[in-house]
């Protein structure tokens, strides 16, 4: 009875043994491809290796019990084998979701970091430079019409600071997605026009000739006309600050049957394309010399007016690219129209 037994093990581990190696290395060779494929066949491993087992047992004579075997092996894999596909299915989603959660922490950690950098630095200089004049007027240092030109001085980077600080406090609410939108049907060509206004004499002191091209109909879009006309401003202030003296920035605005659109072109120098494709990020100006000033004296902002107009639209379900021209770079937002 005993040697019987023996045999009877014997027996089917030379028959299972086989399939499970098999199915261990198949799972190997498939561990990157499909999660899918790896579950079904880890289900088909021990049906598999069950159904060589008993047929060897039964030294490959096909009878009445290993036909019933078969019938119940063969129902225990038709109703696991999709089972383990869902679950797989399932489980891969899952996967995904996780990994794309996990890249999303690591992406924001990475901007709180470099926002805490920029912090520290950018903030820093015109508060040190504050003291400085004010440290001047108190001890008296400063007299006559230097005077008042050290308070105009002060007043200045003052209203710099705040910018910032209205910067900070927008790009917080975006990152928390604490932003609330009054959303409104609005002619998209009205919120051009506002901005082009507001923008011109800054354009003309430094001689760049700022224009806009619309069509006549109306470009209706569901929005929030202050955050829209916030992310058109950044837009032309960005042009303009990288625009060099007598170039040319044009607005354009204009709809497609699924969604209305609005370009800001510019004659500057373009943007390098290895800051392409991180022009939106918080704090990005593509270079690590964060001079709070630009080239042609105008205030360069807080360094993240791009962030700002990206998140903004985002909020509108729309979306925005920034693309090099032959001459110049473009900047281009799309939105969907008003129902």
């Amino acid at each position: 009875m005993f040697g019987h037994s023996v045999d009877l093990i014997a027996y089917t581990l030379a028959g299972s043994v086989p399939v499970v190696i098999v199915g261990a290395l198949l799972l190997r060779a498939t561990r990157n491809r499909s999660l899918v494929l790896s579950m079904a066949v880890l289900v088909l491993i021990p049906i598999l290796s069950a159904l060589v087992g008993m047929i060897v047992v039964g030294g490959l004579m096909f009878t009445d019990e290993l036909e019933r075997t078969l019938i119940v092996l063969a129902v225990v894999a038709a109703v696991t084998l999709p089972a383990a596909v869902l679950l797989g299915r399932q489980q891969a989603r899952k996967t995904v979701w996780e990994k794309q959660i996990r890249e999303q922490e690591r992406a924001a950690e990475q901007s709180r970091r470099e926002l805490v950098a920029w912090v520290s630095h950018d903030l820093r200089t015109p508060l040190a430079g504050i003291k400085a004049m004010a440290e001047a007027l108190s001890d008296g240092v400063v007299v006559g019409g230097d005077v008042g030109r050290y308070a105009d001085r002060i007043v200045s980077e003052t209203d710099h600071l705040s910018d910032m600080v209205d910067d900070l406090f927008e790009m917080s609410k975006i990152n928390a997605g604490a932003l609330r939108l009054r959303l409104e049907p609005v002619d998209l060509r009205e919120l051009l026009d506002e901005v082009l206004a507001a923008h011109r004499p800054t354009a003309a002191r430094t001689g760049i000739d700022l224009r806009a091209r619309q069509p006549d109909t109306r470009i209706m879009v569901t929005a929030d006309d202050r955050a829209l006309v916030r992310v058109l401003t950044n837009l032309v202030s960005n042009a303009i600050a990288h625009t060099p003296p007598a170039g040319r920035i044009e607005l354009c605005a204009g709809r497609t049957d699924s969604h209305a659109w609005a370009t800001v072109d510019d004659s500057g120098p373009g943007i390098p394309i290895l800051d392409l494709p991180r022009i939106f990020e918080i704090a990005y100006r593509g270079t690590a010399a964060r001079s709070p000033i630009s080239a042609n004296g105008l205030p360069s902002g807080s360094g993240m007016g791009l962030a700002i107009a990206a998140g903004l639209i985002a909020a509108h379900d729309g979306a925005i690219t920034a693309e090099n021209r032959p001459t110049g770079c473009r900047f281009e937002i799309r939105l969907p129209l008003a129902d």
